[in-house]
């Protein structure tokens, strides 16, 4: 019996039974999201880089592929996951495209599902489903694809993703700057407007850090124009795979902004990537989580509760009706009887 009829199998009598499925891969992220439910369906056994062309610049994996595997093959080739995924024990592709979580070049490169080329996904019918391409130009089915980013595993078992990849830069090098809060936002969006080849940035308590990527020229006149002292280039890895000393202990809440919005004024500390765009927030009260999102919905933008803390006030910011309706109407027609992570991102 092969993995994909098992998965089939298991789905069809779930379905049939309405027992709720856990779908997981390495586990390195069981705890994003709220509680998991559900019989474990384990999706490591399918695993391995289908197809893989270094000059087409894509990339096609089973889900439980280990994202390990992958980051060595593309090194070989001097190419990358340009969207940076964490590299937590355990990680694999199938579970990188269904967090959607992204690094410190997000911002400059783009996110996990601007990556995703086509999939392949079983639906709660055990059927097998094919969307977009395995070539950047076909974007046949291309919004369904890049529509299980960050699904978590609610809309089926996606079985093989094709992504985009690039070639690493050439050269990088670090910069730190000491300024304010409000100053560092000022400054990243100042420099934001001009051809700079920013690859990253990162403010903390005083300290506005940045990371220029590119040709040996670009980054050279970049760092004469910025100026700065030169900063630790493994702050950037600390910050990709969430080992930072802002990512441990307490409550920890992911605030996504307009990168031009002004500083917000919460209770905490905060870490600022993406030249403003997400903001981490270290705060240890859970009364605070009304507060906290009310004051980021105004500003435009929305908190979800990424570590720790209480999650019955909900990990992620709640939906706007109509939305929510979107989300449930998507959710019967990939999941109709409802067994595919239940409950992992809102109330069913």
């Amino acid at each position: 019996m092969t993995a994909t009829t098992d998965f089939a199998d298991r789905i069809r009598a779930a379905s049939a039974a309405g027992t709720p499925l856990r779908l997981r891969g390495g586990g390195s992220k069981d705890w994003y999201g709220q509680s998991m439910q559900g019989e474990l369906l384990d999706t490591r056994a399918y695993a391995g880089v289908i197809a893989y062309e270094p000059t087409e610049l894509v990339m096609t994996a089973r889900c439980g592929t280990p994202l390990a595997e992958i980051e060595a093959l593309l090194a070989q080739h001097n190419q990358m996951l340009a969207f940076e995924p964490p590299r937590f024990d355990g990680a694999t592709i199938g579970g990188v495209v269904a967090s959607a979580l992204s690094g410190p070049r997000r911002a400059s490169a783009g996110a996990v599902r601007d990556f995703v080329l086509g999939a392949v996904l079983m639906d709660g019918r055990g059927e097998v489903l094919r969307f977009g391409g395995q070539v950047m130009k076909n974007v046949a089915g291309y919004d369904v694809s890049r529509l299980l980013a960050g699904s978590l595993g609610t809309l089926g078992l996606i079985l093989e993703v094709s992504l985009k990849v690039l070639p690493a830069p050439l050269r990088e090098t670090s910069l730190r700057f000491e300024m304010s809060e409000i100053d560092a936002l000022a400054r990243l969006n100042e420099w934001a407007g001009q051809p700079l080849p920013i690859s990253a940035s990162c403010w903390h308590r005083g300290m506005l850090s940045l990371r220029l990527s590119g040709a040996e020229a670009a980054v050279a006149a970049a760092q004469r124009k910025l100026g700065g002292e030169a900063a630790d280039a493994a702050l950037w890895a600390s910050l990709r795979d969430q080992v930072h000393p802002h990512f441990s202990g307490g409550g920890l809440w992911r605030l996504s902004l307009p990168s031009h919005a002004s500083a917000i004024i919460l209770r905490g500390e905060q870490l600022i990537e993406w030249g403003g765009a997400q903001r981490w927030l270290k705060v240890d009260d859970a009364a605070q989580a009304d507060s906290i999102r009310r004051s980021v919905a105004a500003a435009g933008g929305h908190a979800t509760l990424y570590r720790g803390g209480d999650k019955d006030v909900g990990v992620f910011h709640p939906l706007a009706p109509a939305v929510a309706k979107i989300h449930q109407r998507l959710k019967h027609a990939f999941d109709p009887a409802g067994i595919f992570n239940p409950g992992r991102m809102y109330a069913n």
